[in-house]
């Protein structure tokens, strides 16, 4: 990782956020080199949406324009991570190349009007994306104010037209090697689907029915190693001629078209977008789940936010607008998980445009409005934040994650439409964040020896070795407790004989599942711990283990609903129904507590967030949010940096970086 680099260069975390002065003329410009010194501004991300003026025509460029803006910030003292404009073709392109628009399942080809017309695996796109990067590199690679490339931005489009069903052959060729292998690992004996010519397999585009599940699977795996393959090419044209850190910007929580393990070994610096769903608490516990994710990502090592919506809750169908702090709240959230700063979209509010109500650092109202104000003490928090960089964030607890069996509950034909990757995975965030516990993301076929407690929510799809790795993480002294519907499927999505989940899981757990009973509607069941139960329950029987809760009527009354198993020096726990919030959450604060896991700063209360960052000095520091709406006094008066004296007691919806006790 290079995030070092990016840091040393900026003397300190980064601040700002994607800059497009080609909106604006050169009076507000001038306004810019002195509103973003107020702000202490060092970053800027510039030519995110530029290529038309890049490019006016294909093959001629002009970065006059570019010139005098990389010249004038880095005057300004202000650092610039320099995008391809890739997510974005001129009119031009689309007109002399049809054939590179998108194509919808339904086979309808889009046209040019918005953002991202491009299909990632047409050739003339392709090319036109190495070709414009490499002109870039040329001309910048050295330019002093470089601190950052920036390939792309957000890639998250799909398209399922000729020229991805091409590809598509292609990918699976490689992969399976065989059209009998394909046809086994895709079942097509139902249905009569049976191939007999790689020409007659299509994308999984719209169709009568269910389409094929080893088709849809196979489709995403596809789509994200293509997209990673035009990421390589960019980074490699832009490498040729420059030595500054590449990167993406990985686009968080909801577009999974991205196998973002596999994005992340390949970036120098992992970055990502946050864009909250939720207002309020949830809001900010929506940060820290992308924070967290971000920082697994990257292997743990430091990583930064490409993105934020300075004052944007998108929820519902409307934007909101933060509460009063959020903005400072917000951005520790991610600083505190690891992030070298704080990044936005965008730095001035565009006067007209698509997204001309995207809020941003300077808004339409100007430098005299709450929202500036709270940009700029920001800024100014962030400025006092320098000896954090290059600090890790240590985690007891692991929530598993995989790309796999995420898009492998996208598939059709499931038996309940409530099963939903997303919401499980951050459910069970959601419990250990309010626990005050610090939460890594890791892959089920990772080392996990280091975690207490490893929370699997939403397992379906369980490879042999993923399902071999977590016995012997219970057999090794971990904590486990795997949730329903998982380790059905392997890799293949072909169903698990003899019972669920997978057999080493099984005897980690000490059960075995022999049926699934989604329930109706807004039914719920009771359990014999007191707990209610909705959405889904299971009908399993106990090898070992002991049950804890037991379903109380119906025909499962009697019959196992949470269970414990001894196995090896560890626990495996499975819960076999949706319980409610109350249940859940005291299911995993007992979980913590057996397994001796406690808050990162004891003697807080609850609606404090607390995460400690470690330095390699050993020195460490503690961030502390109140998300109450009363002061809280600390354990021990401590050294602030964001006021720089002496704090000793946090101040309702205040903020604090402590160095350690």
């Amino acid at each position: 990782m290079d995030i070092g680099r990016l840091t040393d260069r900026l003397g300190g975390l980064a601040f700002g956020g994607d800059y497009n002065p080609e909106q604006w003329d050169a009076e507000v410009w001038k306004q810019d080199d002195e509103l973003m010194r107020r702000a202490h501004v060092n970053l800027a991300t510039v030519g995110v949406f530029s290529w038309a003026l890049m490019e006016p025509e294909e093959g001629r460029y002009d970065f006059g324009w570019l010139d005098a803006h990389m010249d004038r910030l880095h005057a300004a003292g202000v650092a610039v991570d320099l995008a391809t404009p890739t997510a974005s073709p001129p009119p031009w392109f689309t007109l002399a190349h049809p054939d590179a628009l998108p194509v919808g399942p339904d086979r309808v080809r889009l046209v040019h009007g918005s953002r991202d017309t491009y299909c990632v695996v047409a050739p003339a796109y392709r090319l036109a994306a190495r070709r414009i990067a490499a002109a870039l590199a040329e001309r910048y690679g050295d330019h002093p104010a470089l601190a950052l490339w920036h390939v792309h931005n957000e890639y998250v489009s799909l398209c399922h037209c000729d020229h991805a069903a091409a590809a598509f052959r292609v990918w699976l060729r490689n992969r399976h090697g065989s059209l009998d292998a394909l046809n086994a690992a895709w079942e097509t004996a139902f249905w009569s689907q049976r191939y007999t010519s790689w020409e007659q397999i299509l994308p999984p585009r719209k169709s009568q029915w269910h389409r094929n599940p080893g088709q849809a699977l196979d489709y995403s795996r596809f789509w994200s190693d293509e997209t990673l393959a035009a990421y390589r090419e960019q980074r490699d044209a832009i490498r040729a001629h420059s030595d500054r850190p590449v990167t993406t910007n990985l686009m968080l929580p909801g577009y999974q078209n991205l196998d973002l393990w596999a994005f992340a070994r390949e970036v120098d610096v992992v970055t990502v977008n946050h864009y909250p769903t939720t207002p309020g608490i949830g809001a900010a516990a929506h940060a820290a789940f992308d924070a967290d994710r971000a920082r697994s990502f990257a292997g743990g090592a430091p990583w930064l936010l490409m993105e934020s919506g300075t004052n944007t809750v998108y929820a519902g169908g409307r934007v909101l607008a933060k509460e009063p702090g959020d903005i400072l709240r917000h951005s520790l959230s991610h600083i505190a998980r690891g992030s070298e700063g704080a990044l936005f979209f965008q730095w001035r509010q565009s006067k007209a445009g698509a997204e001309q109500w995207h809020s941003s650092m300077v808004p339409h109202a100007g430098p005299d409005s709450r929202t500036f104000r709270e940009v700029t003490a920001t800024g100014e928090a962030v400025a006092r934040l320098g000896e954090l960089a290059g600090s890790t964030v240590r985690a007891e607890v692991a929530v598993l994650h995989d790309s796999d069996a995420w898009w492998a509950m996208k598939v059709d034909g499931l038996p309940s439409s409530e099963l939903d990757y997303l919401p499980a995975v951050q459910r069970a965030h959601r419990a250990l964040w309010d626990a005050g516990t610090t939460v890594d993301f890791a892959h089920p076929e990772h080392d996990l020896s280091r975690y207490k407690v490893v929370i699997a929510p939403a397992l379906f799809l369980l490879t042999d070795a993923g399902a071999e790795n977590l016995r012997r993480y219970v057999e090794g002294g971990g904590t486990l407790l795997v949730q329903y519907f998982s380790g059905l499927v392997d890799e293949r999505l072909h169903a698990r004989l003899g019972g669920y989940p997978a057999a080493p899981l099984r005897e980690a757990l000490g059960i075995r599942v022999e049926e699934h009973r989604p329930l109706r509607q807004g039914e719920e069941l009771a359990l014999s711990d007191g707990s209610t139960a909705g959405s889904w329950s299971e009908s399993l029987r106990t090898e070992g283990a002991e049950a804890l809760a037991a379903y109380t009527h119906g025909m499962l009354a009697g019959s196992p609903a949470v269970t414990r198993h001894g196995f090896g020096s560890g626990r495996g726990w499975y819960l076999s129904t949706r319980i409610d919030d109350a249940g859940y959450t005291a299911l995993v604060g007992r979980l913590l507590a057996e397994a001796g896991v406690a808050p990162g700063l004891p003697g807080l209360p609850g609606g404090v967030e607390t995460v400690t960052r470690h330095g390699q000095d050993g020195r460490s520091w503690h961030v502390l949010i109140n998300h109450g709406s009363e002061a809280v006094p600390l354990p021990q008066p401590a050294h602030d940096l964001i006021t720089d004296g002496l704090l000793e007691q946090l101040p309702a919806g205040g903020c604090a970086v402590l160095r350690a006790f």
